[in-house]
């Protein structure tokens, strides 16, 4: 019973060095840069500036099957699955377009530009530059799945709808965390706001 609790001490240590790791990395990571230019009780209105992004689109529906696939593939683009097998340092938000191809996102750091890139090794993986956009923003904590960004997106438009502001059909989830991280978890939904 000893050699037990010995056991399960040392997984407890082990688990609070990841989760603190990971917590501290986190803090240093580039972010998608936005301005809020106004908070509501439940969502905010922000304006992103443009940035670059490497993206794959995916046929696959759903949060699952699309973001592992599509974070595994971009993933290994920028730990060197490139013509030049260069490290391009890891971006936050992971962002994937919620239409009927979804594609996700990986933002370029603002010291890269498209003409210093490497190419990809693999095919599907492109490179968009994302305009200035206004856009209104929900957040949610926990594990993301299709349910609750299901539910992000039905909480957001009824509080754009009853707040009177149009909105256009052009949904994006964004992911802040990698998947072993457990604490302080951040999912956000936005969607792009109709011009003013």
């Amino acid at each position: 019973m000893k050699i037990l609790f010995i056991l399960l001490g040392i997984a407890l240590l082990i688990f609070l060095v990841i989760q603190f790791y990971t917590w501290r990395s986190q803090r240093d990571i580039e972010t998608y840069a936005y301005d809020v230019e106004k908070k509501f009780e439940d969502f905010e209105i922000r304006r992103y500036e443009a940035s670059l992004f490497s993206s794959v689109s995916l046929k696959d529906t759903g949060y699952r099957n699309v973001s592992g696939k599509g974070f595994s593939m971009l993933a290994g683009y920028i730990f060197g699955g490139n013509d030049k097998e260069e490290k391009i340092a890891m971006t936050s938000p992971v962002a994937i377009s919620l239409d009927d191809t979804m594609r996700v996102m990986f933002m370029v750091p603002k010291k890269k530009t498209l003409a210093s890139l490497p190419k990809p090794n693999q095919a599907g993986i492109e490179f968009v530059e994302e305009p200035e956009k206004r856009v209104a923003a929900v957040t949610s904590g926990g594990w993301a799945n299709d349910k609750k960004i299901a539910a992000m997106k039905v909480r957001l438009i009824a509080a754009l709808d009853a707040a009177g502001i149009a909105w256009l059909p052009k949904f994006y989830f964004l992911g802040y965390n990698p998947p072993y991280e457990v604490f302080n978890r951040k999912n956000e939904l936005i969607v792009e706001l109709a011009p003013q």
